[in-house]
């Protein structure tokens, strides 16, 4: 892990990137930000999308620019926004640009911000196939991307312009996947080549982003790019994010899981929560969790247990966790075990011995319970990690159950103030169940979000599991009304992973962990895939989910609701 201190917030020290008139890294803030789904050709609807992102809270806005028309646009855009007065002109434009660097080239003569994408920039569109390069073959492939590259950041030096590296897991290079596979290791190398170019080139307005939809990829990979990027003595700001994380509650416990992770522990130097939703709707969620983790900034020592550094690599858990709920009748998921006046009993009435502790005041039990750990410390991460540490390094090998009992104003806030604040502690396989106690929730809705939370962390799945992206100008249907209907076709296929994308930028990449995969080939035509092949392409979109359930059948996959 990057820091040196697992119990103690400190916000990682990163170098300062001007962004326009915006700072982004250094002592800024956390920025927010969010990304258009319009048309990016479309002016007058770009315009007004932006200016809702931006009256919502958002600090950048990104589009599409899938070629050099789209990239052109953007001057309109950029114009039509300072049109409606100084706050609208002041925020930063993001192109995104995938295939195309020519694209790239024009979109820096307009806006403040270029993404480029490593897996796509030079290398061809990945298809999956293994190739092998000899040394010399590999390196002269690194100088192509050299020679594209470095008239692109002399461009942005000349324009002032700032640019994003951003690497996703589903759009790796074949180059990339076939030296060093599907990893987060092959992750940081895609992301590496061009930093060290950005570098040699003494271009440091660089911002990087390392995504995927998998948090547990996601979590692993930003964190040895922080430690690869220190062994080169770099310190770039880190965008964060969870690619298509979906939409509704499970959109948002899956993005506060991952981004939430990081952001605990002060990683993170802006954060964009990516629903398959209104792109306005992300910026409150993710102000809601820079603001959370914002509240444990000064807060009181946690003094690091003995011997932490022993435990944390070699003593996990690799317990299935349990949920444990209110005594309650439940008309959905429900929990391994009821809690009542201090007593667990599963659903038929046998006691699981408890022992409830508090973080402030831990102890080895003297039988074999269950320990109930809570907190009231301002920063529970660090918190929940001295104290198991504290607990196995004792030699206290009984399973810990995070109880949670929150404080939060709001359902939809102790949902991502608890992923945030456990959905870790479960990838790094702390913990071995959930407790979550709320007053402002139902015992239904604490238990549900406990599922959720274990189910983005990838520790237990209970239900079908939705891997849709965002949308943007290149989403080729209607992505909210299409998940809505997949859903309701496919919502009992507990288990089952399907991915439901916009287009081919990242789709099968993405959806290369999902077991099916809807993806937008056209206007009007989808493409069906299992797992990394595609099995129908151009399917006309009012015939596309019929497909979809036939493949599924095909596959025995199906069970009748």
């Amino acid at each position: 892990m990057w820091t040196k201190d697992l119990f103690n917030y400190h916000r990682r020290r990163s170098s300062m990137v001007h962004v326009g008139q915006l700072t982004l890294g250094g002592d800024a803030p956390i920025r927010i930000q969010s990304m258009a789904n319009t048309n990016t050709n479309d002016t007058e609807a770009s315009v007004k999308q932006a200016q809702r992102i931006i009256d919502a809270g958002g600090e950048l806005v990104r589009f599409t620019a899938q070629g050099t028309r789209e990239a052109s646009n953007l001057e309109n855009i950029r114009k039509g926004l300072s049109a409606l007065g100084e706050k609208y002109a002041q925020v930063p434009l993001v192109a995104d640009i995938h295939f195309m660097p020519a694209a790239a080239d024009v979109a820096a003569l307009y806006v403040e911000k270029v993404r480029i994408n490593p897996g796509n920039y030079v290398d061809k569109a990945r298809t999956f196939v293994h190739l092998d390069y000899t040394d010399e073959e590999y390196a002269a492939e690194l100088q192509k991307i050299r020679e594209r590259f470095v008239p692109f950041l002399q461009l942005c030096k000349e324009h002032h312009r700032a640019i994003r590296i951003g690497v996703n897991h589903g759009s790796l290079s074949d180059r990339i996947m076939s030296r060093y596979g599907d990893t987060p290791a092959g992750m940081v190398e895609s992301c590496m080549e061009f930093l060290r170019i950005c570098v040699e080139e003494a271009f440091m307005d660089v911002v990087i982003s390392i995504k995927a939809s998998n948090t547990v990829v996601m979590i692993q990979t930003v964190r040895l790019l922080v430690e690869t990027m220190e062994k080169e003595n770099m310190s770039f700001p880190l965008h964060l994010g969870v690619t298509e994380a979906g939409d509704g509650e499970d959109g948002r416990i899956k993005s506060a899981v991952g981004i939430g992770a990081l952001l605990a522990d002060g990683i993170g130097d802006t954060i964009r929560v990516s629903l398959s939703e209104a792109p306005e709707k992300e910026i409150p969620v993710a102000q809601a969790l820079v603001d959370y983790i914002r509240l444990r900034v000064n807060h009181p020592h946690i003094t690091p247990p003995a011997d932490y550094e022993k435990w944390t690599m070699n003593c996990k858990t690799t317990n299935q966790p349990i949920v444990i709920g209110g005594k309650n009748a439940y008309n959905g998921l429900v929990p391994d075990y009821y809690y009542e006046d201090g007593h667990c009993t599963d659903q038929n009435g046998s006691e699981l011995p408890i022992i409830e502790m508090d973080t402030e005041k831990v102890f080895l039990p003297a039988n074999q319970s269950t320990i109930l750990l809570s907190t009231k410390h301002p920063n529970p991460v660090g918190a929940f990690r001295a104290a198991i540490v504290q607990l196995r390094s004792g030699g206290c090998m009984q399973p810990i159950v995070l109880h949670i009992k929150s404080q939060a104003p709001t359902t939809a806030a102790m949902q991502l103030q608890t992923a945030a604040d456990t959905g870790v502690l479960f990838i790094d396989g702390m913990a071995d169940g959930l407790f979550i106690e709320h007053t402002a929730s139902n015992a239904q809705q604490c238990v549900d979000t406990a599922f959720g939370i274990l189910q983005a962390a990838r520790v237990r799945t209970s239900k079908t599991e939705y891997i849709s992206c965002p949308g943007c100008g290149r989403t080729m249907f209607n992505l909210e009304k299409t998940i809505a209907l997949i859903k309701k076709e496919t919502s009992h296929l507990t288990g089952l992973k399907i991915g439901i994308m916009g287009c081919i930028v990242n789709g099968p990449g993405e959806m290369a962990d999902a077991d099916y995969g809807y993806v937008g080939a056209g206007r009007g035509k989808i493409s069906l895939y299992k797992k990394k092949e595609c099995i129908e392409k151009n399917i006309p979109e009012e015939e596309a989910v019929e497909h979809l359930i036939k493949l599924i059948k095909q596959h025995n996959d199906w069970k009748e609701k």
